[in-house]
């Protein structure tokens, strides 16, 4: 119960003692879970970080012009938007 009081202040909840008692359970029921996975043999698995990266490369390409985003703006000063009322001199 130390820990379900200890996570109670931390998340700046109060819990009743019943919501204690179900949260103590569904803590102890992912720990046990957490066991079982410590348990499983994932050494051989190495062989998969041996594959070649299936990325491409970076390419430039070349995009749309600023002056036809820009142009649907209800203000910009062809570098950027302007929210409305945002102040330009910024």
């Amino acid at each position: 119960m130390d820990l379900i009081t200890y996570l109670e202040d931390l998340s700046y909840i109060t819990l009743t003692d019943t919501e204690k008692q179900r949260l103590s359970g569904d803590l102890q029921e992912i720990l046990n879970s957490m066991t079982l996975l410590n348990e499983l043999k994932t050494e051989a698995e190495d062989s998969f970080y041996d594959e070649v990266n299936v990325f491409r490369d970076d390419e430039v390409k070349p995009s749309v012009a600023r002056e036809l985003i820009l142009k649907n703006a209800p203000e910009s000063n062809y570098n950027l938007f302007l929210a409305p009322g945002a102040r330009e001199d910024r």
